[in-house]
């Protein structure tokens, strides 16, 4: 299990740069790097014969991932998360096939775990000494994890009003945490200062080329489970973007590895209606995003007004015939409670609005009843408890013989 990692490519100049050193964007233009492999070589030694044998973890997918030795290949057990069908959401919103991909079954309790373990294990590996990240919250507890893991000290920058849980995470694991007035953006100008300072290495999100190259294991999996091949459509709770960026870099490397066609699903796009700055563009038909003013939802992992991989993202929902769309944080609210109550799956709020936007997709025709739909829970619910208000239960009187009246 060799990993087949031959250079880095600039995804907007294509200036190339060598595998082995510890870069972040392009020297050239500062846009997005990406991982490039010899897919060739890789498809002869990642056969199905050899999957077959492998651990169902993502570094199974070893050929096609950046990490050079496999002793450097951190793993808390990422990965391998189940597909699992909502027949009960499928019924009520008039859709035959949907099924819902549970990241929250990731260490950390969310899908951040993929990129984060492989962007820290990778950082390592090139001699990074320290490692920091801005976070809305599931990507710092990711960090400072597999930074435990490696033996790095974690530097993260939060928003002030991230919630407790979160911080108390990255707390537990020994990070540096650093409360910030502000949103996601104003966290990564905190970092890029410490960064210039003390010598950190900044993961952000698709600023370093390796966390894309964790989270596109989500869509090789994907494939995996569907025998080879791709569902219809893939609805994603969208802030920053990699998720989307990294899937779509996968199923072109799985095609030229001959083990998927040429089909691609319909790549969706879910922001929400106070933090919208993708769904914007897309609507408007522009390559870019500008930064969203006064960002708000309480969805965290939806609260990011910029992303660097903009770009990246529009191209993948226009090649895939995908849309974009927002919903209010009452709706995303909604489709958390109906992923709990109608198919047992307590998701985190950016997940909540992927389910209710299933819905409006299928109501709006965007959706045929036929189609194979997979929706990303990209996190628990069990991180958002705050947001289920349990202030009016009633406390009975197990004294009171009269306690249970009206009860059953």
């Amino acid at each position: 299990m060799n990993s087949f990692f031959t250079h880095l490519e600039c995804t907007a100049c294509h200036a190339t740069y060598p595998s082995d050193q510890l870069i972040k964007t392009c020297p050239a233009c500062a846009k997005v790097l990406y991982a490039r492999y010899d897919l060739d070589g890789a498809a002869t030694a990642m056969t199905l014969n050899a999957l077959a044998r492998r651990p169902w973890n993502l570094w199974r997918y070893a050929e096609i991932m950046p990490v050079q030795d496999r002793a450097n290949a951190l793993t808390l057990g990422e990965g391998g998360t189940s597909l699992i069908p909502a027949p009960a959401l499928g019924r009520l919103f008039g859709l035959n096939n949907i099924t819902i991909k549970d990241e929250g079954q990731n260490p950390t309790g969310s899908f951040k775990a993929r990129g984060l373990g492989v962007a820290v294990a990778r950082a390592k590996e090139l001699g990074a000494t320290a490692v920091a990240i801005p976070s809305a919250g599931n990507a710092a507890a990711a960090m400072a994890a597999y930074a435990a893991r490696a033996g790095l000290p974690a530097v993260v920058a939060m928003p002030e009003d991230t919630p407790e849980v979160m911080k108390a995470e990255c707390l537990a694991y020994g990070a540096k945490v650093l409360l910030v007035k502000g949103l996601i953006n104003d966290c990564g100008k905190v970092i890029r200062e410490g960064s210039e300072r003390y010598g950190w290495f900044d993961v952000s999100t698709l600023k370093e080329p390796y966390r894309a190259e964790g989270k596109k294991t989500m869509g090789i999996e994907l494939a995996e489970q569907l025998g080879w091949r791709v569902p219809d459509v893939i609805v994603y709770p969208t802030g920053g973007g990699t998720g989307i960026v990294g899937m779509w870099k996968a199923f072109a490397e799985l095609e030229a590895m001959g083990l998927i066609g040429s089909k691609r699903p319909k790549m969706v796009v879910v922001q929400a209606a106070n933090c919208a700055p993708i769904a914007q563009a897309f609507k408007r038909g522009e390559r870019h995003a500008p930064l969203w003013e006064n960002a708000a939802t309480i969805a965290p992992g939806m609260r990011v007004p910029i992303a660097i991989g903009d770009y990246l993202i529009l191209d993948a929902l226009h090649e895939s015939h995908g849309t974009a769309l927002t919903v209010t944080d009452d709706e995303l609210l909604e489709g958390m409670l109906l992923a709990a109550s109608h198919e047992g799956l307590f998701v985190a709020p950016e997940s909540g609005a992927a389910v209710i936007a299933t819905r409006i997709l299928r109501e709006q025709g965007f959706l045929a009843a036929g189609d194979e739909v997979v929706i990303f829970s990209t996190g628990l619910g069990l991180m958002h408890t705050d947001l289920i208000p349990t202030n009016d239960l009633p406390i009975l009187d197990p004294a009171n013989p009269d306690a249970l009246d009206g009860v059953g």
